[in-house]
Protein backbone atom coordinates (compact mmCIF):
# COMPACT_ATOMS: atom_id res chain seq x y z
CA UNK A 1 0.00 0.00 0.00
CA UNK A 2 2.95 2.34 1.00
CA UNK A 3 4.66 1.65 -2.25
CA UNK A 4 1.23 2.80 -4.21
CA UNK A 5 1.05 5.52 -2.56
CA UNK A 6 4.74 6.57 -3.71
CA UNK A 7 4.35 5.89 -6.95
CA UNK A 8 0.91 7.68 -7.13
CA UNK A 9 3.24 10.80 -5.72
CA UNK A 10 5.95 10.44 -7.91
CA UNK A 11 4.09 10.42 -10.78
CA UNK A 12 3.41 13.45 -12.60
CA UNK A 13 -0.01 15.70 -13.39
CA UNK A 14 -0.03 14.44 -16.96
CA UNK A 15 0.74 10.88 -15.80
CA UNK A 16 -2.58 10.71 -13.59
CA UNK A 17 -4.59 12.47 -16.40
CA UNK A 18 -3.37 10.06 -19.03
CA UNK A 19 -4.14 6.85 -17.14
CA UNK A 20 -7.64 8.91 -16.50
CA UNK A 21 -7.74 9.07 -19.69
CA UNK A 22 -8.03 5.72 -20.40
CA UNK A 23 -9.73 4.44 -17.88
CA UNK A 24 -12.32 6.53 -18.23
CA UNK A 25 -12.89 7.48 -22.17
CA UNK A 26 -10.89 5.02 -23.74
CA UNK A 27 -8.39 7.57 -25.35
CA UNK A 28 -4.71 8.58 -24.94
CA UNK A 29 -2.62 11.34 -25.82
CA UNK A 30 0.59 10.59 -27.36
CA UNK A 31 3.46 13.43 -27.81
CA UNK A 32 6.91 12.92 -29.30
CA UNK A 33 9.30 15.36 -31.82
CA UNK A 34 7.10 14.16 -34.41
CA UNK A 35 3.86 15.43 -33.47
CA UNK A 36 0.93 14.63 -31.05
CA UNK A 37 -1.35 12.18 -31.36
CA UNK A 38 -4.91 11.77 -29.61
CA UNK A 39 -5.67 7.46 -29.96
CA UNK A 40 -9.60 7.07 -29.93
CA UNK A 41 -11.16 3.67 -29.14
CA UNK A 42 -14.16 2.45 -30.11
CA UNK A 43 -15.11 -0.91 -28.66
CA UNK A 44 -17.96 -2.73 -27.88
CA UNK A 45 -21.76 -1.78 -29.03
CA UNK A 46 -22.57 2.03 -29.99
CA UNK A 47 -24.50 3.25 -27.24
CA UNK A 48 -27.72 5.94 -28.00
CA UNK A 49 -30.54 7.36 -26.34
CA UNK A 50 -30.75 4.05 -24.16
CA UNK A 51 -28.63 3.16 -21.45
CA UNK A 52 -27.33 -0.94 -22.53
CA UNK A 53 -27.02 -3.12 -19.13
CA UNK A 54 -23.94 -2.63 -17.11
CA UNK A 55 -22.51 -6.18 -18.18
CA UNK A 56 -22.16 -4.87 -21.89
CA UNK A 57 -19.04 -3.10 -22.88
CA UNK A 58 -20.11 0.14 -24.71
CA UNK A 59 -18.76 3.08 -26.61
CA UNK A 60 -21.20 6.24 -24.93
CA UNK A 61 -21.89 8.70 -28.09
CA UNK A 62 -22.00 12.07 -25.08
CA UNK A 63 -18.16 10.66 -24.29
CA UNK A 64 -17.21 10.29 -27.47
CA UNK A 65 -18.46 13.11 -29.78
CA UNK A 66 -17.62 16.30 -27.30
CA UNK A 67 -14.00 14.75 -27.63
CA UNK A 68 -13.79 15.02 -31.14
CA UNK A 69 -14.72 18.24 -31.28
CA UNK A 70 -11.72 19.30 -28.13
CA UNK A 71 -9.53 17.54 -30.61
CA UNK A 72 -10.21 19.63 -33.63
CA UNK A 73 -10.14 22.85 -31.51
CA UNK A 74 -7.05 21.74 -29.58
CA UNK A 75 -3.83 23.51 -31.05
CA UNK A 76 -1.74 20.91 -29.11
CA UNK A 77 -3.22 17.90 -31.01
CA UNK A 78 -1.89 17.05 -34.32
CA UNK A 79 -3.78 14.37 -35.62
CA UNK A 80 -6.25 10.84 -34.70
CA UNK A 81 -6.19 7.84 -34.21
CA UNK A 82 -9.16 5.40 -34.30
CA UNK A 83 -9.08 1.84 -33.32
CA UNK A 84 -12.11 -0.27 -34.16
CA UNK A 85 -13.54 -2.94 -32.36
CA UNK A 86 -17.20 -2.93 -32.45
CA UNK A 87 -20.16 -4.74 -33.04
CA UNK A 88 -22.51 -2.18 -34.14
CA UNK A 89 -25.01 -0.54 -32.05
CA UNK A 90 -27.60 2.21 -32.66
CA UNK A 91 -27.45 3.82 -36.19
CA UNK A 92 -28.11 6.90 -35.03
CA UNK A 93 -25.51 7.42 -32.83
CA UNK A 94 -22.93 5.84 -34.74
CA UNK A 95 -23.77 7.90 -38.12
CA UNK A 96 -23.65 11.35 -35.80
CA UNK A 97 -19.96 10.11 -34.61
CA UNK A 98 -18.98 9.09 -38.69
CA UNK A 99 -20.38 12.78 -39.33
CA UNK A 100 -17.99 14.44 -36.75
CA UNK A 101 -15.25 12.71 -37.67
CA UNK A 102 -15.58 12.90 -41.51
CA UNK A 103 -15.64 16.76 -40.73
CA UNK A 104 -12.55 17.59 -39.18
CA UNK A 105 -9.79 19.34 -40.54
CA UNK A 106 -6.99 17.50 -38.57
CA UNK A 107 -5.18 14.07 -40.07
CA UNK A 108 -7.53 11.41 -39.03
CA UNK A 109 -6.75 7.38 -39.91
CA UNK A 110 -9.44 4.45 -38.43
CA UNK A 111 -7.89 1.26 -37.97
CA UNK A 112 -10.15 -1.96 -37.57
CA UNK A 113 -8.74 -4.63 -35.59
CA UNK A 114 -10.95 -7.94 -34.76
CA UNK A 115 -14.27 -6.17 -36.30
CA UNK A 116 -16.00 -3.09 -37.49
CA UNK A 117 -19.39 -4.58 -37.75
CA UNK A 118 -22.56 -3.17 -38.95
CA UNK A 119 -22.69 0.63 -37.58
CA UNK A 120 -19.46 0.19 -37.41
CA UNK A 121 -18.20 0.46 -41.28
CA UNK A 122 -19.41 4.13 -41.31
CA UNK A 123 -17.19 4.57 -38.39
CA UNK A 124 -14.41 3.13 -40.22
CA UNK A 125 -14.77 4.81 -43.38
CA UNK A 126 -15.16 8.56 -41.78
CA UNK A 127 -11.42 9.35 -41.25
CA UNK A 128 -9.33 10.29 -44.34
CA UNK A 129 -7.15 6.97 -44.27
CA UNK A 130 -9.04 3.82 -43.69
CA UNK A 131 -6.69 0.56 -42.72
CA UNK A 132 -7.90 -3.16 -41.72
CA UNK A 133 -6.20 -5.62 -39.85
CA UNK A 134 -5.46 -8.67 -42.37
CA UNK A 135 -7.64 -11.02 -39.61
CA UNK A 136 -10.31 -8.23 -39.12
CA UNK A 137 -13.89 -8.54 -40.11
CA UNK A 138 -16.75 -6.14 -41.13
CA UNK A 139 -20.53 -7.26 -41.37
CA UNK A 140 -22.05 -5.40 -43.90
CA UNK A 141 -26.32 -5.74 -43.27
CA UNK A 142 -29.74 -4.26 -43.58
CA UNK A 143 -30.67 -1.91 -41.22
CA UNK A 144 -32.17 -3.82 -37.96
CA UNK A 145 -34.90 -2.77 -35.46
CA UNK A 146 -35.57 -4.05 -32.16
CA UNK A 147 -39.15 -3.93 -29.93
CA UNK A 148 -42.15 -3.15 -31.31
CA UNK A 149 -42.26 -2.52 -34.87
CA UNK A 150 -45.93 -1.25 -36.35
CA UNK A 151 -46.60 -2.99 -39.72
CA UNK A 152 -47.73 -0.17 -41.62
CA UNK A 153 -45.96 1.77 -44.82
CA UNK A 154 -44.36 4.48 -42.93
CA UNK A 155 -42.40 1.89 -40.69
CA UNK A 156 -41.00 0.61 -44.59
CA UNK A 157 -40.48 3.81 -45.94
CA UNK A 158 -38.26 4.74 -42.47
CA UNK A 159 -36.21 1.89 -42.38
CA UNK A 160 -35.64 2.77 -46.09
CA UNK A 161 -34.32 6.46 -45.29
CA UNK A 162 -32.37 4.89 -42.74
CA UNK A 163 -30.61 2.72 -45.34
CA UNK A 164 -30.66 5.57 -47.70
CA UNK A 165 -28.40 7.71 -44.73
CA UNK A 166 -25.89 5.07 -44.55
CA UNK A 167 -25.06 4.07 -48.27
CA UNK A 168 -25.25 7.68 -49.00
CA UNK A 169 -22.38 8.39 -45.89
CA UNK A 170 -20.64 4.84 -47.05
CA UNK A 171 -20.19 5.55 -50.57
CA UNK A 172 -19.46 9.05 -50.05
CA UNK A 173 -16.56 8.28 -48.21
CA UNK A 174 -14.91 4.92 -48.99
CA UNK A 175 -14.34 4.28 -53.08
CA UNK A 176 -16.96 1.30 -52.97
CA UNK A 177 -19.80 1.61 -55.40
CA UNK A 178 -23.34 1.87 -54.47
CA UNK A 179 -24.09 -1.04 -56.52
CA UNK A 180 -21.62 -3.57 -54.51
CA UNK A 181 -22.19 -2.23 -51.32
CA UNK A 182 -26.21 -2.40 -51.94
CA UNK A 183 -25.13 -6.18 -52.70
CA UNK A 184 -23.17 -6.85 -49.92
CA UNK A 185 -25.81 -5.86 -47.95
CA UNK A 186 -28.49 -7.49 -49.13
CA UNK A 187 -26.79 -10.85 -50.06
CA UNK A 188 -28.54 -14.14 -48.66
CA UNK A 189 -26.67 -17.47 -47.94
CA UNK A 190 -23.75 -16.36 -46.10
CA UNK A 191 -25.39 -15.23 -42.61
CA UNK A 192 -27.06 -17.88 -40.76
CA UNK A 193 -30.90 -16.62 -40.52
CA UNK A 194 -29.84 -13.08 -41.65
CA UNK A 195 -28.81 -11.51 -44.78
CA UNK A 196 -25.72 -9.44 -45.33
CA UNK A 197 -21.91 -10.33 -46.04
CA UNK A 198 -19.08 -10.68 -43.59
CA UNK A 199 -15.67 -9.57 -45.31
CA UNK A 200 -12.34 -9.45 -44.53
CA UNK A 201 -9.13 -7.70 -43.99
CA UNK A 202 -7.88 -8.10 -48.06
CA UNK A 203 -11.47 -8.25 -49.08
CA UNK A 204 -12.54 -4.89 -47.50
CA UNK A 205 -9.84 -3.09 -49.82
CA UNK A 206 -10.37 -5.18 -53.00
CA UNK A 207 -14.17 -4.48 -52.64
CA UNK A 208 -13.17 -0.28 -52.24
CA UNK A 209 -14.49 -0.31 -48.52
CA UNK A 210 -11.04 0.14 -46.42
CA UNK A 211 -8.06 1.78 -48.29
CA UNK A 212 -5.41 -0.46 -47.11
CA UNK A 213 -4.60 -3.71 -45.41
CA UNK A 214 -2.53 -2.09 -41.98
CA UNK A 215 -1.38 -2.26 -38.50
CA UNK A 216 -0.54 0.31 -36.06
CA UNK A 217 2.99 1.07 -37.02
CA UNK A 218 1.62 1.77 -40.62
CA UNK A 219 -1.20 4.07 -39.49
CA UNK A 220 1.11 6.02 -37.29
CA UNK A 221 3.35 6.63 -40.32
CA UNK A 222 0.39 7.83 -42.09
CA UNK A 223 -0.49 10.18 -39.46
CA UNK A 224 2.97 11.78 -39.10
CA UNK A 225 3.52 11.65 -42.95
CA UNK A 226 0.18 14.26 -43.09
CA UNK A 227 1.42 16.23 -40.01
CA UNK A 228 4.44 16.64 -41.45
CA UNK A 229 3.22 17.81 -44.90
CA UNK A 230 1.03 20.09 -42.88
CA UNK A 231 3.64 21.78 -40.93
CA UNK A 232 5.80 22.14 -44.05
CA UNK A 233 2.50 24.60 -45.21
CA UNK A 234 2.02 26.05 -42.34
Amino acid sequence: MNNEKENTAQSGPEDIYQKDQIQDMGSSTVRSERGTIQCLTIVGQIEGHQLLPSDNKTTKYEHVMPQLAAIEEAEDIDGLLILLNTQGGDVEAGLAIAELIAGMSKPTVSLVLGGGHSIGVPLAVAAKMSMIAPSAAMTIHPVRLTGVVIGVPQTYNYFGKIQERIVRFVTENSRITRERFTELMLKTGELAADVGTVIYGEEAVESGLIDRVGGLSDALDYLHGEIAKRRGQG
